[in-house]
C-alpha cells in the first residue's frame, strides 16, 4: 500500500510514519491555500503571509489527520485490537489495524470514533477563532483557524459516506454484520456499496 514511509515520532504508543507520496499533498495543499483560498477570504495581504498561512494550514491539516486517527487507534486498543501504527499518505491517513473488530459494536466503536474527533475538532477551532476575531487578532491567525475549523468538518462528513473504506463504509459494514451475523457477507457487501459510490462520483466528476 506504501511505497516508502519515514517515522517521525510515537503517540501514546502508536508509531506515526509518513509515506513520501504525503509530501506531494502537503505541496498542493499549502500552494491551493496560499493562491487560492486565504486570498479570497481577504484581499489585499502580502504574497509572503498567504504562503505562511498555506504551509500552517497545511501542517495544522496534518495535525488533524494523526488525531482523527489516533482516535480510531486509541478506541480500537480498549478492544485489544493490535495497531501497527498510523500511516499518512497521498490519500490522508489511517490507522492500520492487524486483526478485525470481534463484534460489531466494537468496529462501530473504532468507526465512529475518528469522526467524532474531527467534529470536535471543528468546533474547538471555531470557538478559537471566534475569540481570535474578538480579541483583534491579525487574519493571519483567524483565518488559519477558519480554514481549519471548516477542514475538520469536511473531513467528518466525507469519512462518513457509506463508503467502505471510509469510516462510513464500516459503520455500514456493522450494521449488515449485525443484521446478518456474517463478516465476509457484510464486508463483500459494504465494499461493492463504496466500490459503486466510487464510479458516481468519477461520473459525477467528469461526466
Amino acid at each position: 500500500m506504501f511505497t516508502k514511509r519515514m517515522k517521525l515520532f510515537s503517540l501514546f504508543g502508536f508509531k506515526v510514519s509518513v509515506d513520501l507520496s504525503w509530501l506531494v499533498i502537503v505541496v498542493l495543499v499549502t500552494w491551493s491555500l496560499a493562491v487560492g483560498v486565504f486570498p479570497q477570504m481577504r484581499k489585499g495581504e502580502p504574497a509572503l503571509t498567504y504562503w505562511l498561512m498555506g504551509f500552517a494550514g497545511a501542517m495544522g491539516l496534518f495535525v488533524s489527520i494523526i488525531l482523527h486517527e489516533l482516535s480510531h487507534s486509541l478506541v480500537a486498543r480498549l478492544y485489544g485490537l493490535p495497531i501497527r501504527g498510523i500511516t499518512l499518505f497521498i490519500f490522508g491517513g489511517v490507522a492500520e489495524m492487524e486483526e478485525e473488530p470481534p463484534s460489531p459494536g466494537a468496529e462501530f466503536s473504532t468507526a465512529i470514533a475518528g469522526p467524532a474527533a474531527s467534529v470536535t475538532l471543528a468546533g474547538l477551532f471555531f470557538i478559537a477563532a471566534w475569540l481570535a476575531r474578538r480579541a483583534g487578532l491579525p487574519f493571519a491567525v483567524t483565518g488559519i483557524l477558519e480554514y481549519l475549523s471548516l477542514i475538520n468538518l469536511a473531513l467528518a462528513v466525507f469519512n462518513l459516506l457509506p463508503a467502505f473504506p471510509l469510516d462510513g463504509g464500516r459503520v455500514l459494514r456493522c450494521a449488515l454484520w449485525k443484521w446478518k451475523r456474517n463478516l465476509r457477507w457484510a464486508t463483500h457487501v459494504s465494499s461493492d456499496i463504496g466500490a459503486g459510490f466510487g464510479a458516481a462520483l468519477m461520473v459525477g466528476r467528469f461526466g
